[in-house]
């Protein structure tokens, strides 16, 4: 029998969808979404325009020229897709990845999983390798794999916000490189927070989204495509019917399965050949020129120091709290710290307060790791000294209120500390 339907429960008070929308301001200190940077908001208000008026194409060339600052790559194909950071994933592999290719994942956590089950969706034969949650892979055990599993497709992520581990990438293109896969990098939660250079690393295809490091809301998800990935994906160029040009002539490959995400004719789209392809999500690319923008005037080491300062006092104050911090501290992302709950503390409850009493909103995690660690992020515009000590003296207030023993004051004395020393 198949399962029913899931229970949705009517509004208490229909009238409230005619309220104004106020929502009380949270701080978002979890793994991700986090609070905009004012400036993106204050861009995504402008007036919109028609996708091919003179004006948006050219924001469209502006976007294109400031990703690949960000991305640190000469590639041409770096655009934004239109959805949150998971179409940009799923577009990328279905484009790519034709049915019965290999596809070997490299999961180190819940998002490793996403791309396995969206390998396997597009037909891959897939194999996937693991390692522990809370570590990450050795070279040396990805360059077994690929090479006995000779895949087209190698995948991974960067950093991993399940985990909150961070993925070490600098051998791993070459690794693919000589035994003839391509390399696609989830950067979903680290771009804009952590080094990712695409050329000097030889990535082919990374996927990334504005909600984390990049300080934007979710809806937008920037894209960089080596040469060789791009023509692979343009071989299998199939217009649809109602915007073919005279000149057309379809590509030798399979036609790719979704009409959406069909990166060739989104290459198309954002080519000098402005195929109609889809009506472009004006506000969303304001939003997400504006945080590419932001990012590259305060400069790629200015950005980076500055998470990974929010990190490391993070991690001061937790841990002079009497907490532990969770996993391989030498590899955690600079943006995310996972936190042991303490033995006898309702997570869920101390979260609840946090949100509902300090208007502060920290996540649990997945799979073995739920309800077994906090995540704490500190990332994009909340990589900040105020965002960080705020949220560890909640947090110490919480513990104390909920009988959990701790040096009061010891967590924001050493955050502190570690923001005073630089």
């Amino acid at each position: 029998m198949d399962a029913p339907l899931p229970p949705l429960a009517p509004l208490a008070d229909p009238t409230s969808a005619l309220d104004d929308l106020n929502p009380l301001p949270r701080l978002l200190m979890g793994p991700g979404p986090i609070n905009a940077d004012p400036r993106v908001l204050r861009a995504m208000s402008a007036q919109l325009l028609g996708q091919f008026d003179p004006q948006f194409r050219q924001m469209m060339r502006e976007t294109m020229v400031l990703y690949r600052q960000v991305f640190e790559t000469a590639n041409d194909w770096t655009f934004i897709v239109d959805g949150t950071a998971r179409s940009a994933i799923e577009t990328a592999m279905v484009s790519f990845v034709e049915p019965g290719d290999r596809v070997l994942v490299c999961s180190f956590g819940r998002f490793g999983q996403l791309k396995s089950e969206i390998a396997r969706r597009v037909g891959a034969q897939v194999k996937v390798i693991e390692c522990e949650w809370g570590t990450v892979f050795a070279p040396e055990a990805i360059e077994a794999a690929v090479k006995a599993f000779s895949p087209k497709l190698v995948t991974v992520c960067q950093g991993d916000t399940s985990t909150t581990m961070c993925q070490p990438l600098e051998e791993i293109g070459r690794i693919c490189h000589r035994y003839g896969a391509l390399l696609q990098v989830d950067a979903t939660a680290s771009l804009g927070g952590t080094p990712l250079p695409v050329d000097d690393w030889q990535i082919d295809c990374v996927t990334g989204g504005l909600q984390k490091c990049l300080a934007g809301p979710s809806g937008a998800s920037p894209v960089t495509l080596s040469e060789a990935f791009a023509r692979a994906i343009y071989r299998r160029r199939h217009i649809e019917e109602g915007v073919r040009p005279a000149n057309y002539v379809p590509g030798s490959g399979r036609m790719i399965s979704s009409n959406y995400f069909d990166l060739a004719m989104v290459i198309d789209y954002w080519s000098d050949n402005a195929l109609n392809h889809h009506t472009e999500a004006t506000t969303m690319l304001y939003g997400a020129r504006e945080c590419a923008r932001i990012f590259v005037k305060e400069g790629h080491a200015a950005v980076f120091r500055r998470h990974a300062q929010a990190s490391r006092a993070v991690v001061a104050g937790i841990e002079a709290m009497g907490l532990r911090v969770f996993g391989d501290v030498a590899h955690k992302m600079p943006n995310v710290t996972g936190v042991w709950i303490p033995e006898g503390v309702n997570g869920d409850r101390v979260r609840a307060a946090l949100l509902n009493d300090f208007n502060i909103e920290i996540g649990t995690s997945f799979g073995p790791l739920h309800g077994k660690i906090w995540r704490i992020g500190a990332m994009g515009y909340n990589a900040r000294r105020d965002a960080v000590l705020g949220t560890l003296a909640a947090l110490e207030t919480v513990l104390a209120a909920e009988g959990h023993r701790l040096p009061r004051g010891a967590g924001v004395d050493a955050a502190y500390a570690t923001y005073k020393a630089g």
